[in-house]
């Protein structure tokens, strides 16, 4: 039995250290595969952890009863997730209306934090602006960095990242760029609490002024958000 099967066979029944090796022994191949995706307006590091992804589920989904080489089969699945990312991330547009409202919120935010000496309320910038608590929030959200997901929140001091992942291994980077397509497949609602809560640093008491819901229905939504992204995530 050569070395490639002996990995892969070994990552197939879970073995990490395994499917660490075959990513290393062939950064050149995913690498090769994810440059062709370069100048789409996405990170090249990015596409490498993509192109990382797919290259694990092939390695998951080969069978050397197929009769082909496992490169020939892997070049497809690598691409292919990049293809689905570039797709899904590109498929929400962000109206020119949205971005223009969302630099004034963000030049309004400026001026109120650089007056009161603190970070001002969602009121007070919807009485500078003339937006209401809801355009504001929805402005800000479609617009958000998804980089977010390591933002501490001021509230509890730890990020959407820390939540969703329990280890600091190579395998949370992959999680990194799953999470960014799982938030955008949740329920309008829950996605909003999810970006303000961690996009933003709201507490769940401005979010719930913002929805206009108890705190306790925010929290719930926020609870139930987290565990769909879970299960998302470990599909």
């Amino acid at each position: 039995m050569s070395r490639l099967e002996d990995l892969i066979g070994l990552a197939q029944k879970g073995d990490q250290e395994a499917a660490e090796a075959l990513v290393q022994e062939n950064s050149g191949l995913i690498w090769s595969v994810a440059r062709r995706f370069l100048g789409r307006g996405t990170d090249g590091d990015d596409l490498y952890q993509l192109g990382c992804v797919g290259f694990l589920k092939a390695v998951d989904g080969f069978d050397f009863a197929y009769g082909t080489q496992f490169s020939t089969y892997a070049v497809p699945k690598i691409s292919g997730e990049i293809r689905r990312f570039l797709r899904d991330d590109g498929a929400v547009k962000v109206s020119r209306t949205i971005k223009e409202q969302a630099a004034t919120i963000k030049a309004a935010r400026n001026q109120l934090t650089h007056l009161l000496d603190r970070e001002p309320t969602i009121n007070e910038i919807a009485e500078k602006t003339g937006f209401s608590p809801e355009e504001i929030a929805l402005a800000e959200n479609a617009t958000a960095s998804t980089e977010s997901i390591q933002k501490q929140t001021g509230e509890d001091g730890f990020s959407l990242e820390d939540v969703l992942t329990d280890t600091q291994t190579e395998d949370s980077l992959l999680e990194k760029i799953s999470l960014r397509q799982a938030i955008s497949n949740l329920p309008e609602r829950d996605r909003m609490v999810i970006q303000m809560r961690y996009y933003h640093g709201l507490t769940q008491e401005r979010v719930a002024k913002v929805l206009q819901v108890s705190q306790v229905q925010v929290s719930r939504i926020e609870k139930k958000a987290l565990s769909l992204l879970r299960m998302m995530m470990n599909d």
